[in-house]
């Protein structure tokens, strides 16, 4: 199961691929730079949306 970002911009990319990145050790900066659409604030969803689901 994904959920998809609904930045401002439009841009759909799914949670899942962002927990993933943050999982293997990935900075918020290092996201941005692969994703440049996403902000700080997009990627900490992330993780209140994984806490949400799984806890």
């Amino acid at each position: 199961m994904t959920y998809p970002l609904l930045p401002d911009k439009g841009t759909r990319i799914p949670v899942s691929l962002i927990l993933g990145y943050l999982a293997v050790g990935n900075t918020q900066e290092q996201i941005i730079q692969e994703f440049p659409d996403l902000s700080k604030e997009q990627i900490s969803a992330c993780l209140d949306y994984a806490l949400v689901i799984y806890c």
